[in-house]
């Protein structure tokens, strides 16, 4: 606690209390900047002192003057991508020279812990560490910092991708930034903020929260908490605890009995992933404005219990942030939830589903995509180890939408459904070479339900490239169809490229997270 204190206090003081010229640590040597873009660069120097910058290659130099805040700023010319690396200078009374630069193409690659999870824990490590010979792919990593004071720095810096950098750095990250960097032949640079169990209300500005209806409940929740929670007292209760397992556990080492489980030291919430504006002033503040094709996402567990607050939650942050970069609708994709859970819930009852609707919905904002994975997750572990198809599926959106490639790229989604007597015959969008299934030959999650809008699970055939026909003798009378909906549903659609079926609901019945 209190060096996370020591180094916020440190990195404030050092960013505007400055006799030379200093750069926020997003720049630095080995960095890729964002070719195409007038790249803003930053940083300090005293008031009034003028700033420098040198390209190396271009003729021009460009200069600024700090302002009263100590904080100047120059807008890069557009620069091409190359594997060349260039060297940058920028000078005030001191010299700052950028090493080993590149121009290609920047991704953030942000969310919680299957964002955040590494190459190293991920499917073949070995393997994949040994290939890992990548100089032109680029890592930096923002170290993890909850608070409510907006960060203008962090401690890291920008590596280049080889068997030792490469397990620790965000596993789907990593793979969708080789796809790119393999397919474009450019250099690419992520930068990884992710934070295990963040909550999406902690990547957005207070402010912005406290008009959003849908997230007052969960504002509320933390008000509470933030007026009463006593860390000098819950401190001191701990110590009494640790004291008073310290003498059972020495008494059961004299009697050789088992020791009792040692107590977990409390974590503060208040500088933690869950409070409101933690991550957005912690994480992502000190590397908004640095110059980026677009962000990945892989978040939504943390909110599944408030599944239809996010449907507005996780649409603010999206246009926050692209609000507050400046840098119009980049592009934003994201992993939709996997399948998790031992048990199936029952038919049209899973908090799980609800969230995902809600991420579907999500796609109404522009240049916004989804990866739907409910085929590769694991019922025993939240944390699938097969982050390589993640990462190709979020590749193939950019690829194909930001790149020009004429690929398959969206998962089949759900759009009409008409009756046909004690039938219904669902029609699809976006399925490429046509629907199809892995494993049987039939159709298998779909569920149906009548006027009492309880479902039960159905029978289905593929009737045409679009069409599937749905059944129940339990459902005489089908009004509404559900596909995949559950915690971890049994399913098998896919389009022919092996794309899964977005899971889906055509009715509107009330949700179970209503309300939270």
């Amino acid at each position: 606690m209190k060096s996370a204190k020591f180094l916020i206090l440190f990195i404030t003081l050092t960013s505007f209390v400055s006799a030379d010229v200093k750069l926020p640590s997003i720049f630095g040597d080995n960095m890729v900047l964002q070719q195409g873009i007038e790249n803003p660069i930053w940083g300090w120097a005293d008031s009034g002192e003028k700033v420098t910058i040198h390209i190396e290659g271009h003729d021009k130099k460009l200069d600024s003057m700090a302002g009263k805040s100590a904080r100047w700023q120059i807008k890069l010319p557009k620069l091409k991508a190359s594997n060349e690396p260039i060297e940058i200078t920028i000078k005030g009374k001191n010299t700052i020279t950028l090493k080993n630069v590149l121009i290609g193409e920047v991704w953030v690659c942000s969310g919680q812990s299957n964002m955040q999870w590494p190459v190293d824990a991920s499917n073949d490590p070995d393997l994949e560490k040994l290939s890992a010979n990548y100089p032109n792919i680029r890592f930096i990593t923002v170290p993890r910092i909850g608070t409510q004071e907006p960060q203008n720095d962090f401690e890291g810096q920008w590596e280049a991708c080889n068997p030792e950098t490469a397990g620790q750095f965000s596993a789907v990250g990593y793979f969708f930034g080789r796809q790119l960097h393999q397919t474009l032949g450019v250099p690419v640079g992520l930068i990884d903020n992710a934070w295990g169990g963040s909550a999406a209300e902690a990547w957005i500005r207070r402010d912005r929260l406290d008009k959003l209806p849908a997230a007052k409940p969960y504002m509320e929740q933390w008000k509470n908490t933030e007026a009463n929670y006593d860390e000098a007292k819950i401190n001191a209760d701990f110590k009494k605890k640790l004291a008073a397992w310290e003498t059972r556990a020495k008494a059961a080492r004299e009697s050789k009995k088992p020791v009792p489980n040692k107590p977990r030291a409390p974590r503060n919430p208040l500088v933690g992933q869950h409070r409101p504006a933690n991550l957005y002033n912690g994480v992502l503040k000190p590397i908004i404005g640095y110059g980026i094709k677009g962000a990945i996402w892989y978040q939504g567990e943390s909110n599944s219990s408030r599944a239809k607050a996010y449907r507005d939650v996780f649409t603010l942050m999206i246009e926050s942030w692209r609000q507050d970069w400046n840098q119009g609708d980049f592009p934003f994709y994201w992993v939709q939830l996997a399948d998790f859970k031992d048990e199936v819930a029952t038919p049209g009852d899973s908090s799980w589903a609800e969230l995902r609707e809600a991420q579907s919905l999500a796609m109404r904002l522009p240049n916004t995509g989804q990866a739907v994975i409910t085929d590769l997750g694991e019922a025993h572990d939240i944390h699938p180890k097969d982050k390589q198809n993640v990462a190709k599926r979020l590749a193939r959106w950019a690829l194909a939408k930001d790149y020009g490639y004429d690929i398959v790229h969206r998962s089949p989604q759900y759009k009409a459904l008409q009756r046909n007597g004690n039938k219904v015959v669902l029609h699809f969008e976006h399925v490429g070479g046509g629907l199809d299934t892995f494993d049987v030959r039939t159709p298998i999650g779909f569920t149906l339900a009548g006027n009492d809008e309880v479902f039960h699970p159905a029978k289905a055939k593929i009737v045409g490239k679009d069409r599937i026909e749905v059944w129940s003798d339990a459902v005489p009378n089908p009004i509404a169809a559900r596909y995949a909906w559950a915690d971890n549903p049994v399913c098998n659609v896919q389009n022919r490229e092996g794309l899964p079926l977005t899971p889906f609901r055509t009715d509107e019945f009330k949700m179970i997270t209503d309300g939270q």
